[in-house]
């Protein structure tokens, strides 16, 4: 039991310092943006992202945008 609870401490104070570590850093946790199979043929007939709708070629160089719009407007 004792090692169950040492083993638990270890894990939550790893995950608490990398928290801490976001939070003062300040950066944004960034994903895949729906990974690589998300893109879909979009109204103008370009390859678009499925989640936030900029152009592969957008996500391919930077990520999405901090204010994109959905693939629906």
């Amino acid at each position: 039991m004792n090692t169950f609870l040492i083993t638990f401490s270890v894990f939550c104070l790893a995950i608490l310092a990398m928290a801490v570590g976001v939070i003062v850093t300040g950066r944004r946790i960034q994903g895949s943006c729906g990974g690589l199979n998300s893109a879909v043929l979009g109204e103008d007939g370009e390859k678009r992202c499925s989640v936030c709708g900029i152009t592969v070629e957008e996500r391919d160089r930077g990520g999405c945008a901090e204010e994109s719009t959905s693939p629906g407007e």
